[in-house]
């Protein structure tokens, strides 16, 4: 859990609501205002999902037809596996978000939080055959943590659920082929660190694949050593914290007291 955490200050927890709860519904919203601050939103669509504690793999969700910008810890969607509303709420979800989120929440236990987006550069790679590479400073911390999955058109048939699974494996980046990625990772801030190195191979390959010239390949020694130190420095030094809780008051001071 994030070490700087932002309650609204005008809004109280409510009383059947538990603290760990919370704390999570105020991260959460945080989230999905940062992946508004960084432009990567498609309108109300996609969707961020964080897994609540306990065995039966309840989550968060956010409010079908809100901005991102309007999600707040109140608002979330409570949820189960099949998507009914467990908390009375005037908004709905995202159909289309049920069965990716649900899947990936049922099967991987070590997955709390998802994040689907297909901003234009990530759009862009995950429509050409060969995916992401690994020879970008980015691209090669990605390297051994992506798995692919064919298009099979809008995510909203249960049957496809297996074949995600399938498809991601014990990664932590799921590429929806032809259409976006969605990242999953034991925690908030880690899953939008992953979301961010992601999108920054992205644009560095969309780019240099703009340039004449040919590339400069990296072996996969190097690629797999970068990986690796990128796992451990988010494992083991809370790297992936203290880059959330730096954008989260970069947001803050660029917007205004009122976010």
């Amino acid at each position: 859990m994030s070490t700087f955490s932002r309650t609204p200050t005008r809004v109280e927890r409510p009383e059947q609501c538990s603290e760990e709860e919370w704390a999570l519904r105020c991260q959460l919203a945080e989230c999905y205002h940062l992946v508004d601050y960084m432009g990567w939103t498609e309108t109300i669509f996609n969707h961020i999902s964080a897994r609540l504690p306990g065995p039966a793999h309840h989550y968060l969700v956010n409010p079908f037809g809100l901005n991102y910008t309007e999600v707040t810890p109140l608002n979330l969607l409570k949820v189960d596996l099949e998507g009914h509303k467990l908390e009375p709420s005037p908004y709905d979800g995202n159909p289309a978000g049920f069965a990716l989120h649900a899947a990936v929440h049922a099967a991987r236990e070590d997955v709390q939080c998802i994040i689907h987006t297909h901003t234009t550069p990530i759009s862009a790679v995950v429509q050409k055959r060969g995916g992401f590479d690994h020879n970008s400073f980015y691209g090669a911390q990605l390297y051994g943590r992506v798995g692919y999955h064919t298009f099979e058109g809008i995510t909203l048939f249960d049957d496809e659920k297996s074949r995600m699974v399938a498809s991601l494996g014990d990664k932590h980046i799921l590429v929806l082929r032809n259409h976006g990625v969605a990242v999953a990772e034991s925690s908030i801030a880690k899953a939008f660190f992953l979301l961010w190195t992601v999108q920054r191979a992205a644009e560095i390959q969309c780019a240099a694949g703009a340039l004449g010239g040919e590339d400069v390949p990296l072996g996969a020694d190097v690629q797999q050593k970068c990986a690796d130190l990128t796992a451990m420095l988010i494992r083991d030094s809370g790297f992936a914290v203290k880059f959330f809780d730096a954008m989260v008051r970069k947001m803050h001071a660029q917007r205004g007291p009122g976010w």
